[in-house]
């Protein structure tokens, strides 16, 4: 049976890209306009696992997917690094001189706010996905509309780039996870890698002492989330995203971390996907 991936946006996103990464060409793709759909999919079995954006260089966390995640309860199975490149492409035999208006996810837009600063005869407008743009422009014949999307969108819908690697920020890199709602089956030696959550009382030090025990056990801190909990002012929760090279040491920081910390939640272990 080829696996379901529900993506965030079209065919041709980058979400796309990293779902064909990590699973191949024969998967099955969903389509969802929003993280929210994505969920609901993975929940009522439309999908066997999603790809969900966490974190980028530039934007930084994306908050709401660490509560999607948690809230859920879904598993993070893997991860992708996946440098963002954007192109401007339109239908072929147009070249900027021709582009009237621009339409692209606002993050897009912003990231590329400079190129378009040369060509002022261009207007911006924001639309809800790069890839589904440039979808929407290769089924309609659209003239004089181009879209800023990744190049697997042009090879897809057969646009035309008009212009390469239009961002401002030449080193922007995005993380994905993969996430599933089933519990995994791993074998330990392909997992280096985990995601964690706990709360902590409000002693001073408690946060310092956590930290000490993850530098005690071997543990590479690789990222740390605070998140409100609903309905309890001032409190917190802290995800934690560790490295480390022996699986005994991991297993002897979470029989500790279950000692020390409060709502303690492993969201999962998987291979770390830095090269």
């Amino acid at each position: 049976m080829n696996k379901i991936i529900a993506i965030q946006g079209a065919e041709g996103s980058n979400h796309h890209k990293v779902a064909r990464d990590f699973y191949g060409t024969t998967m099955l793709l969903k389509e969802c306009m929003s993280f929210d759909v994505l969920v609901a999919s993975l929940l009522s079995g439309a999908a066997t696992h999603g790809v969900m954006a966490l974190e980028n260089t530039i934007a930084g966390s994306i908050i709401p997917n660490y509560a999607l995640i948690d809230t859920n309860n879904l598993h993070i199975v893997g991860e992708e690094y996946l440098n963002i490149h954007h192109h401007l492409m339109a239908l072929p035999g147009q070249q900027i001189a021709h582009i009237k208006e621009v339409w692209s996810h606002p993050m897009a837009l912003l990231q590329c706010k400079e190129f378009f600063k040369k060509h002022p005869h261009i207007k911006l407008v924001e639309d809800v996905d790069t890839a589904e743009v440039a979808k929407r422009i290769a089924k309609e014949n659209l003239v004089g509309i181009a879209a800023i999307a990744p190049k697997i969108a042009a090879e897809i819908f057969d646009l035309e780039v008009l212009e390469d690697e239009i961002q401002t920020m030449k080193d922007n890199a995005t993380r994905f996870v993969i996430v599933q709602t089933q519990e995994p089956t791993h074998k330990i030696d392909h997992i280096n890698k985990a995601s964690l959550k706990f709360q902590l009382n409000h002693k001073r030090g408690s946060l310092a002492a956590i930290l000490n025990v993850l530098s005690d056990c071997k543990m590479n801190l690789t990222k740390i989330q605070s998140l409100p909990v609903i309905e309890m002012p001032w409190k917190y929760s802290f995800f934690v995203d560790v490295t480390f090279e022996d699986y005994k040491d991991y297993l002897k920081l979470v029989k500790i971390i279950e000692i020390m910390a409060e709502e303690f939640k492993i969201l999962g272990t998987y291979k770390n996907g830095r090269k």
